[in-house]
């Protein structure tokens, strides 16, 4: 593993807004050069996250009674829980290249290839993120959405494992209405976070070495 990066593993029930606080903490210090490069693994307690592009009173269907917090990442609104493995990339872009769409690339070629491991065939598109190909169209397995302040990189992606899919039904998941939304669980593949964390872990190095 890239020894450059650190891991730090927060566990489960993660309160939303208290990671968001952590990664505002680690940005500036990453930037001054204090803290090494991080990536979050977490998995939050259920919340409905709305980006910058939100449209809330429409793509909110007030059929849960799971919250809604507005958040400074790009993006619509999505869906965090349990069952889904959320990943922070605390990434100084100084030290790289300063190239978002790049970066990006970067992050949704990493999931790619992890899910090739548990023999899934995922695939980008116009839309971001990570998709399938399924019987009923594609469907979304990874959502991304991040933030840059000073060229250090925040928030990131979620990649659906084994979450509860009907919490799904409470949004217009990213704005779409066209496609749906998966898991490896829903596409028959029983594994764990651990397992799935492990092959993102030894895939690391090279994608960020």
């Amino acid at each position: 593993m890239n020894d450059k990066i650190n891991i730090l593993q927060i566990g489960t029930d993660a309160e939303y807004q208290e990671v968001i606080d952590i990664q505002e903490s680690f940005v500036a210090d990453i930037f001054n050069g204090i803290k090494n490069e991080t990536i979050i693994f977490c998995e939050h307690s259920p919340i409905y996250t709305a980006g910058t592009s939100a449209k809330i009173e429409t793509d909110v269907l007030n059929t849960t009674d799971i919250p809604v917090l507005k958040t400074g990442r790009g993006g619509q609104i999505t869906y965090h829980g349990p069952g889904q493995r959320v990943l922070y990339p605390l990434i100084n872009l100084n030290k790289r290249e300063k190239d978002l769409r790049k970066y990006i690339d970067t992050l949704q070629n990493w999931v790619i290839e992890a899910l090739s491991h548990f023999g899934i065939s995922a695939h980008t598109s116009d839309d971001v993120g990570v998709w399938v190909k399924t019987n009923s169209g594609d469907k979304k397995i990874a959502a991304i959405g991040v933030r840059v302040r000073k060229w250090v990189t925040y928030h990131g992606i979620a990649l659906n494992v084994c979450p509860n899919l009907d919490h799904y039904k409470g949004i217009v998941p990213c704005g779409i209405t066209t496609k749906g939304v998966t898991s490896l669980k829903d596409l028959g593949v029983n594994t764990t976070l651990k397992e799935v964390d492990d092959v993102l872990l030894k895939l690391l190095p090279k994608y960020f070495p």
